[in-house]
């Protein structure tokens, strides 16, 4: 089933509901040399912020952040398979030195990474502001899926409505 019918604040409450729990996203940058990178990545949002980004914490030194460096085009991907929920967001990211917002998302787990807490010299909080994001949600059972999949392969019709599917522009 697609989103087609509901407004995009709408689905952005959507895009976030999806998010907000699984925290580990993979974060991919491209590389100098083309190649695209991805690696998993805490998310430290506690809830979408009014310049609907998502926020980061990265080691300077670290690969993501040079990459990042060279080319600000990123994608973050999010999948929760226990619940059959994905989503591939698409932004630009940025290292925002800001030490209030630092300060607003430091936690323990970030400690246990930067020992020299939020002035860490090393401690870059990146910013991804979403550009496009779009989002499967399936509602049905396995095994309504299985049976869904099966009827597909014996008719020849792609299966339908399994869940929602969207789209977010920002």
């Amino acid at each position: 089933m697609s989103s087609d019918h509901i407004t995009d604040a709408e689905r952005r409450e959507k895009l976030w509901s999806l998010v907000k729990d699984i925290k580990t996203a993979l974060f991919t940058t491209r590389h100098p040399n083309g190649h695209l990178h991805s690696r998993p990545m805490t998310l430290q949002n506690r809830d979408m912020d009014e310049s609907e980004s998502l926020w980061f914490f990265m080691s300077k030194q670290g690969d993501p952040v040079a990459d990042l460096r060279q080319s600000a085009e990123v994608n973050v991907g999010f999948a929760d398979a226990g619940s059959d929920a994905y989503v591939s967001v698409s932004g630009r990211a940025e290292i925002v030195e800001d030490l209030a917002k630092k300060q607003a998302f430091w936690n323990k787990a970030a400690e246990a990474w930067f020992k020299g807490g939020v002035t860490d010299p090393d401690l870059a909080l990146v910013r991804v502001r979403i550009t496009h994001a779009s989002y499967w949600d399936v509602k049905s059972s396995k095994l309504m899926q299985l049976y869904a999949m099966a009827k597909a392969a014996v008719t020849g019709e792609p299966p339908k409505d399994l869940g929602e599917t969207g789209k977010v522009r920002m």
